[in-house]
C-alpha cells in the first residue's frame, strides 16, 4: 500500500488512465469510420503510430529535469512563430487554408506546436520576476503573446484555432491574478463583438451592460469613455474583417447562428451528427454498425466529427463515459494546478486545462449543433498525429510539473 500511494504521489494513475482510455476510444472509432473507405483506410494504421510515439514522448517529458520547461520556453516560442511565417510563405493548402508544411512523407501543422510555445511564453512571461499582471504594460505584453500567433494563424485563414489562442491566453492571464476590472476591460469587448453576430438588438444590449458596468466599476471618465470606445471600435473592427473572410468562413459564421439555413451546404455536418447521435440510442447500433458512420454521411468523420461515431456506434453510454473521462482529466488538470507552489508551472497546468476544454466544448458542441463548425478536433480521440503529440506533450509537462510540486515551498 505504501508503494502504491509513493507512486501515485508522482504519478496521476487516474489522469494517466483517463488519456489512455481516450486514445483507445479514438482508435475504435478511427477504425470503424475509415475501414470501409476508400481514400482513408490507412488513417488507422498512421494514428496507432502516432499514438505509440506520443506515449513514448510522454514518457520523455515526464522524466526531463523540471528546468528545462523554463529554460526553454522562450526559445520554443520563438521557434513556433518563426515556423507560423514560413508556412505562410511556403505552407501546404489543404482546404482552404495554408496550415501544413511537409516533410518527406510527413506532414504536420506549426499551429499546433505552437499551442505549447504560447503556452510557455505567456507563463514564463506573468511569472518572470513576479510581474504586476494589473500593470497595463504587462497586461498588454501578456496578451500580445498569445495574440501574435492567434494572427499569424488567422491569416492561414484558421479561424477555429486564433480562437483557441485567445481563449487560452485569456485564461493564463486570469489564473495569474488580474483584477476584475482589468478582465472586464479584456473580456467585454469579445463578448460585444459576439453579440453584434447575433443582430443589432444583442449589440445594443451589450452597449448597455458594457455602460453599466462602467458604471458599477466607478472609474473615471476619462478612462470610461476610453472602454467604452475600445468596445464600439471591436464590433466596427470586426464587421470590417468579416468582409474580408473568405465566402466559405462567413458561411460558417453565418451557419453558428442559423445551422438550418445552410442543410446542404455548411450545415450539413453538424446536422448529420447530430442524426447520428441521436440515432445510436443507450446502447448504440454496435461497432462497426452505424449507418451514418459506414455509409459515410459525414465527409472525414474521423477527423472533427470523430464523437458521433462514438454516439451512433456506443450509443449514450459510450458518449457518457467519454465525457466522463473528460470530466476526470479536467477536474486532475485543476486540482494539479491548486496544489502547484511555483507559479510558472501552474500558469502551463492552467494553458494546458484551457487549451483540452476549449477543443472540448467547442468540438462537443459541433456534434450537437451548438458551436460553429471550425475545425476543432476533440483531443485525443479525433485522427491527427501532431494534434495527438502535442496534446501528449502537454500531458507529460504538467505531470512531470505535479511529480516536482514539492520542490517548490
Amino acid at each position: 500500500m505504501k508503494i502504491d500511494y509513493e507512486l501515485n504521489d508522482r504519478f496521476d494513475i487516474l489522469f494517466f488512465v483517463s488519456v489512455f482510455l481516450l486514445i483507445l476510444f479514438g482508435l475504435a472509432a478511427i477504425y470503424s469510420s475509415t475501414a470501409n473507405h476508400p481514400t482513408a483506410s490507412q488513417n488507422f494504421e498512421k494514428q496507432l503510430v502516432f499514438s505509440f510515439i506520443s506515449l513514448l514522448t510522454f514518457l520523455v517529458i515526464y522524466n526531463l529535469p523540471e528546468q528545462v520547461f523554463k529554460n526553454m520556453a522562450l526559445s520554443f516560442y520563438a521557434v513556433s512563430l518563426l515556423m507560423l511565417v514560413v508556412v505562410l510563405i511556403a505552407g501546404k493548402t489543404v482546404y482552404g487554408a495554408k496550415s501544413w508544411l511537409d516533410f518527406g512523407p510527413i506532414g504536420s501543422q506549426p499551429s499546433e506546436f505552437a499551442k505549447v510555445g504560447t503556452i510557455l511564453g505567456i507563463s514564463y512571461w506573468i511569472s518572470y520576476k513576479e510581474r504586476d499582471i494589473n500593470n497595463i504594460k504587462d497586461i498588454a505584453i501578456a496578451i500580445g503573446i498569445g495574440f501574435f500567433p492567434a494572427l499569424l494563424i488567422l491569416l492561414e485563414p484558421d479561424t477555429g484555432t486564433s480562437i483557441i489562442f485567445i481563449i487560452l491566453t485569456i485564461s493564463i492571464v486570469y489564473w495569474s491574478g488580474i483584477s476584475l476590472f482589468a478582465l472586464f476591460v479584456v473580456l467585454s469587448p469579445i463578448v460585444v463583438v459576439f453579440a453584434s453576430l447575433l443582430g443589432t438588438v444583442y449589440f445594443i444590449i451589450s452597449l448597455i451592460a458594457v455602460i453599466i458596468a462602467l458604471f458599477i466599476f466607478k472609474r473615471d471618465l476619462f478612462n470610461s469613455i476610453a472602454i467604452f470606445m475600445l468596445n464600439l471600435g471591436a464590433s466596427f473592427f470586426f464587421e470590417y474583417g468579416f468582409r474580408l473572410l473568405k465566402p466559405h468562413q462567413q458561411k460558417r459564421i453565418e451557419t453558428f447562428i442559423n445551422p438550418y439555413a445552410d442543410p446542404l451546404g455548411a450545415g450539413y455536418n453538424a446536422l448529420q451528427a447530430k442524426l447520428a447521435i441521436g440515432s445510436g440510442g443507450i446502447f448504440g447500433k454496435g461497432f462497426m454498425q452505424g449507418n451514418q458512420t459506414q455509409l459515410r454521411f459525414i465527409p472525414e468523420q474521423w477527423t472533427d466529427f470523430i464523437y458521433c461515431v462514438i454516439g451512433e456506434e456506443f450509443g449514450f453510454i459510450g458518449s457518457t463515459i467519454v465525457l466522463l473521462l473528460f470530466f476526470i482529466i479536467f477536474m486532475r488538470l485543476l486540482y494539479f494546478a491548486s496544489v502547484s507552489k511555483d507559479k510558472f508551472g501552474s500558469l502551463i497546468i492552467i494553458g494546458t486545462l484551457m487549451l483540452y476544454f476549449s477543443h472540448f466544448a467547442i468540438n462537443i458542441g459541433m456534434n450537437l449543433g451548438i458551436t460553429p463548425v471550425i475545425g476543432i478536433p476533440l483531443p485525443f480521440l479525433s485522427y491527427g498525429g501532431s494534434s495527438l503529440l502535442v496534446n501528449m506533450v502537454l500531458a507529460g509537462i504538467v505531470m512531470n510539473i505535479y511529480k516536482n510540486r514539492k520542490l517548490h515551498t
